[in-house]
């Protein structure tokens, strides 16, 4: 009878380019698991270049040196076996798991399953792969998938075939809010088809647009879960594989405090934040504060990413700037510690009407003045950026870039969109669970839920309840506001937000028409209206600073449209 299976999975992040960082991080690992009695260590798909290393893997220095990686790898291999994602060139270049042992590359499988959808463009970089790789790890027949594989019938079927018992799935699996159990329905059917048990390890953290969680898996071989690891959480897994009953178990994973949609979306927003700004070599991060949720919850995000130290938040109010904003962005600039400027621009905001007002001859006043004044803090912002070296997030959120209620070279202004995939209506409900959650920091008084600062925070929430909201309630409740004109409204504009989202939902996540949303019970004329401004709003988009996938349906690299197009 085969002995069990010792596993080390290593969900962890590593990051696009760097070959010889991720190398010396896979080394570590691989000593960690070893010293650990680790008969295999498993590493996430392109573990080597990082994923997805795009149009690095046209390079031939890119890809000679991610060979070389392998090699050195397998050589300091004594007494363990590992499974390195990378992208494997002879000739033509295959998305590739190397089985390294003693001392050599034992056998490599190539990914035979390539997305080209969403975010996915694996065919215009691999070739692919023709059939399942199968080794032998302490007696046992192990199958090896890269990602996509597990997805199709045929790949996991012929593993089993082969005489695999254990499947392992190595992933660069993008987080959105529907994924995991999309993910969970196909493992227990792949498990269930093939009585083999499966191993599904997936990589960690941001690369530019997109957000990838963890969350592995352990599922039996009657298809039943035996263990999910916690989203957005480096870790080295430990499991147990038992070939008489075709059952994986876990060792003292890490449990997620915290699983409700609200809590995962938000950690996603907060490990996209943190790995581009820290991969990208800034120091910090400003925005500007306006006194709103958008912005209100931004720097909640940036505070809980990188810490207090490295936030600054800026003021730049006109006479249209009501007090409640001025004293909300203070109050939460306060209460998060952040350091904070009030500069006015009415002056400026004057000078550059001034300077306009001969060329605006015969004009009446319209949006253009209210334009100027979010592109007068534009400039303000952009200057402050440079001056200080910090990367300046946008505040705008997916309602709004998808009707575009934006100002270019205004509010748009920014190298990073924390919310720009984020719903109005999901803006509000993430910051009602931010401030609940503060009151779990104030009770254990230590960092639990993987935010920034927390331990600080709640010895100011026991010591004074009334400040312990990160997130002032006055700033929530109020009507929004992008206070460009007296008594301004978000709703002056467009439909209430419960309304717009809803419609927006099914106009770009579901691709449905016109006549679909309106026969759904919506108002026709509404449903024409917000679909006329988010197909004419295109040009706004492609301008946009990149930020977080977090739906199915994302702008920029997920949804592509034309600009210029006829089709209404």
């Amino acid at each position: 009878m085969s002995a069990q299976v010792r596993l080390a999975l290593a969900q962890f992040d590593f990051t696009v380019g760097a070959v010889a960082a991720n190398t010396t991080k896979i080394r570590e690992l691989m000593t960690r698991a070893h010293a650990g009695g680790a008969d295999l260590v498993v590493f996430p798909e392109l573990a080597i270049s990082g994923y997805p290393p795009e149009d690095l893997l046209i390079r031939p220095s890119f890809l000679q040196a991610c060979n070389e990686a392998i090699a050195t790898l397998a050589q300091g291999t004594n007494g363990l076996a590992a499974l390195v994602g990378f992208p494997h060139s002879e000739g033509e270049v295959y998305n590739a798991a190397a089985l390294l042992r003693e001392g050599r590359i034992d056998c490599v499988a190539h990914k035979q399953a390539l997305p080209n959808y969403g975010v996915f463009d694996d065919k215009r970089y691999f070739r692919p792969g023709h059939a399942s790789a199968t080794g032998m790890v302490n007696g046992v027949r192990v199958g090896f998938l890269v990602c996509e594989d597990i997805w199709e019938p045929e790949p996991a079927a012929q593993a089993a075939r082969s005489g695999a018992e254990l499947i392992i799935v190595i992933n660069a699996s993008p987080w959105d809010d529907a994924k995991q159990a999309t993910r969970e329905a196909l493992l227990v059917a792949r498990a269930k088809e093939t009585g083999c048990a499966i191993v599904y390890l997936n990589l960690v953290g941001g690369q530019d647009e997109v957000v990838y969680d963890g969350a592995s898996m352990l599922v039996n071989g009657d298809g039943s879960i035996a263990a999910r690891a916690p989203a957005f959480v480096d870790a080295l897994l430990w499991a147990t594989f038992d070939p008489a009953t075709r059952t994986l178990s876990a060792q003292d994973w890490p449990v997620a405090a915290d699983t409700r949609p609200e809590a995962v979306l938000y950690a996603a927003l907060v490990r996209g934040i943190r790995d581009y700004i820290d991969k990208n070599g800034f120091p910090g991060v400003l925005l500007g504060l306006s006194g709103g949720i958008d912005s209100a919850l931004t720097l909640a995000l940036a505070v809980d990413a990188l810490g207090a130290d490295r936030v600054t938040a800026v003021m730049l109010p006109t006479r249209y700037t009501s007090k409640l904003s001025l004293d909300g962005a203070r109050e939460q600039a306060e209460r998060l510690g952040v350091a904070y400027h009030v500069i006015d621009i009415e002056p400026t905001y004057q000078s550059f009407l001034a300077a306009l007002t001969p060329a605006f001859a015969g004009k009446a006043a319209d949006t253009t003045e209210e334009n100027l004044q979010s592109r007068t803090r534009g400039v303000m912002l952009m200057g402050l950026s440079n001056k200080h070296n910090h990367l300046l997030l946008a505040t705008g959120n997916k309602s709004e870039m998808a009707v575009g209620y934006a100002t270019l070279y205004g509010d748009m202004c920014g190298a990073y969109a924390p919310l720009k995939d984020v719903y109005k209506t999901v803006v509000y409900r993430l910051a009602r669970w931010r401030n609940e959650a503060v009151m779990g920091e104030a009770e254990c008084g230590k960092r639990e839920s993987g935010f920034g600062k927390a331990g600080s925070r709640a010895a100011v929430a026991r010591a004074n309840p009334d400040s312990r909201f990160p997130i002032p309630v006055e700033v929530i409740d109020r009507p929004p506001s992008a206070e460009l004109r007296e008594d301004q409204t978000d709703q002056d504009s467009l439909p209430p937000y419960e309304v717009l989202d809803a419609i927006l939902k099914r106009f770009i996540e579901d691709e449905q028409s016109q006549a679909e949303i309106a026969a759904a019970g919506f108002d026709p004329d509404t449903v024409r209206r917000v679909a006329m401004l988010v197909l004419r709003n295109e040009f706004k988009r492609r301008q946009a600073a990149p930020g977080p996938r977090v739906t199915t349906r994302a702008f920029g690299r997920e949804r592509r449209y034309p600009i210029t197009s006829g089709w209404k």
